[in-house]
């Protein structure tokens, strides 16, 4: 390309050109500079050497074209932008990382920082920059290809710096995918990554040309929203949950996943990275275990949960070693819908720490989920629910108990053979066992999940799927899964006397599984208005609510249920036997 001759350059850039010259041989740096009343540009030497720009000295327009050519195409809107503003005026100064071609064919991040000068009438006179390659700490995420968790620190610093000088902060939000840690021990590593990558790509999407998203370790994203208050968050939450809302085809593999976040403002709740930092991955813990495919938002009152759950932590696993001292089982009654005889009972865990105090499944169970210790509490709870369903059975000879099954005790080949012996132990018939496995578990992993169905079923077990209606793919459940017993959440109990919808929902649903050969059992029934809804216009098979009865104990459930069943039945013999 054919350079500038040094007669169209201003009188201006002449004299500034000394300092460039003298500049550009003291920094190791990439420095640029135009004049924008004649619409040259000039170049540093090493940006000519090393990234195949034409020449020193060139026409704007050429200059620009250059850049556009060597920008790698996923950053090139968002950069281009920023030097736009820049050019046109928006702001005085800006700060863009993107990828350049290098004179070898390879894409390296670089950091560019550009400024316009000003005459004494106001207009823009000079357009300036310096860029740098940016070291092997703040390079692309190998997976992703996004910038990782090292350039983040230098973007919320820069974040603080600017809220410490303006008085306007912001909200870093950590993302984290659900499940992921199924996702490699389900398929492989190679497949985690291809989720990532995915996932990664989903959010840029849909994020705004002033947004930059982060990789951070395992499966973490972070972003940093600058000036954003809770709606805010809340609106881009909700649009990276929509962003996922489609199963991924990886393969012949559908794949459905969906993220957590935990989002801390500043400097409100800090002014240093690394506490922030601490506070949102305190949030998108609290998330996971609050139940997933949500956002938690900081503060003093949730950080001292988090606290408390890292002391939980630890006293469970004291329990757990002590023969799971402090745990126990209650049990919610299951009634015949046509009967109201009592059939069966949930059995539910609990927990007593070692203060005595009675913690919070949606507390607890995660944390046994996290730390795998859900395998040897699960045993247990397997060995008391059947023993106590063979006691039971004395007294309802039919009896059904419904053991809750983590996706952590499927994954553990030891379980299945575990709920047989204690089986043969207690003499116990299979089929008066059901194992419920709740909905947006499930949806994350079909197959594998479906052949240990096939497995506990062949075996005489019944299998239940739980909180139906709940995840984001209900209707994919009847498809992909096998199994005996559909539970439809509360959720289409609550509004279903005056909503017709809920009311459609549900009689579909119990149509469509009695079709197919499931039972239906509908949890949350508080009314008796509910009740004869579902009971005789629904046709559910069975139900479990706060009507028959709340959780109970062992020594509670038979004063308040079986016994009072059991003393009804030996009215109605001896009414019987008066009556011939």
């Amino acid at each position: 390309m054919r350079r500038i001759p040094r007669t169209a350059l201003s009188p201006l850039l002449k004299r500034l050109k000394i300092y460039f010259d003298v500049l550009k041989r003291t920094t190791s740096g990439y420095l640029y500079v135009v004049d924008l009343q004649n619409k040259v540009a000039m170049t540093s030497p090493n940006i000519v050497r090393d990234f195949g720009i034409p020449a020193e000295t060139m026409g704007f327009s050429a200059f620009r074209q250059a850049w556009q050519e060597i920008m790698h195409p996923t950053e090139r809107e968002s950069a281009t932008k920023v030097f736009d503003d820049v050019l046109q005026g928006h702001t005085r100064e800006g700060c863009v990382e993107f990828r350049a071609r290098t004179r070898k064919g390879e894409y390296e991040w670089i950091e560019c920082r550009c400024a316009a000068a000003l005459d004494h009438e106001g207009e823009r006179t000079l357009y300036a920059g310096i860029f740098r390659l940016m070291g092997q700490r703040i390079r692309a995420d190998a997976v992703t290809g996004l910038l990782n968790k090292y350039r983040l620190e230098q973007r919320m610093k820069a974040a603080l710096d600017e809220a410490r000088e303006t008085g306007r902060g912001g909200a870093l939000m950590i993302l984290g995918i659900d499940n992921f840690k199924i996702v490699n021990e389900a398929y492989n590593r190679a497949f985690g990554d291809q989720v990532l990558r995915e996932v990664a790509k989903r959010i840029k999407k849909i994020l705004s040309t002033d947004f930059r998203l982060y990789k951070l370790d395992g499966d973490e994203f972070g972003i940093v929203y600058p000036g954003a208050d809770e709606a805010d968050v809340e609106t881009l939450y909700r649009s990276i949950q929509t962003a996922l809302l489609k199963p991924q085809q990886i393969n012949e593999h559908k794949y459905f996943c969906t993220v957590s976040g935990g989002t801390v403002f500043f400097p409100q709740f800090g002014k240093d990275y690394l506490v922030l930092h601490k506070y949102a991955e305190a949030a998108l813990t609290l998330a996971k275990q609050g139940g997933k495919n949500k956002n938690c938002i900081f503060s003093k009152e949730l950080y001292n949960r988090w606290l408390r759950s890292l002391t939980a932590r630890e006293d469970i696993r004291r329990s757990v070693e002590d023969g799971c001292r402090g745990f126990s089982l209650c049990f919610q009654p299951q009634v015949g819908a046509d009967s109201r005889r009592i059939i069966g009972a949930e059995a539910l865990l609990r927990w007593q720490n070692s203060k005595g105090r009675m913690v919070a499944p949606m507390e607890f169970i995660p944390l046994l989920e996290e730390s795998q210790l859900m395998i040897p509490v699960g045993k247990w709870i397997a060995d008391t629910a059947v023993r106590i369903c063979r006691e039971w059975q004395k007294i309802v000879p039919d009896f059904c108990m419904s053991i809750n099954l983590s996706y952590v005790q499927l994954r553990d080949p030891s379980f299945k053979e575990a709920v047989r012996e204690c089986i043969e132990r207690y003499g116990v018939d299979p089929a008066s066992i059901v194992l419920e496995l709740t909905e947006h578990t499930v949806i994350s992993d079909w197959d594998f999940i479906n052949r240990q169905f096939a497995s506990l079923r062949e075996y005489g077990l019944k299998i239940a799927m739980d909180d139906f209606g709940t995840g984001c793919s209900s209707l994919a459940m009847f498809k992909n899964l096998s199994c005996d017993i559909v539970k439809i959440d509360r959720v289409f109990v609550k509004q279903i006397l005056w909503s017709d919808f809920d009311r459609r929902i549900v009689d579909y649903t119990v149509e469509l599984c009695h079709s197919m050969g499931m039972k239906v059992c509908i949890e949350g029934v508080e009314t008796q208005e509910e009740y004869d809804l579902l009971a005789k216009t629904c046709k559910v098979d069975s139900i479990q609510g706060y009507l028959f009865g709340r959780p109970e104990t062992k020594e509670g459930f038979e004063e308040k249920f079986l016994m009072r069943q059991e003393a009804h039945g030996e009215e109605q013999l001896c009414h019987a036997r008066a009556m011939r």
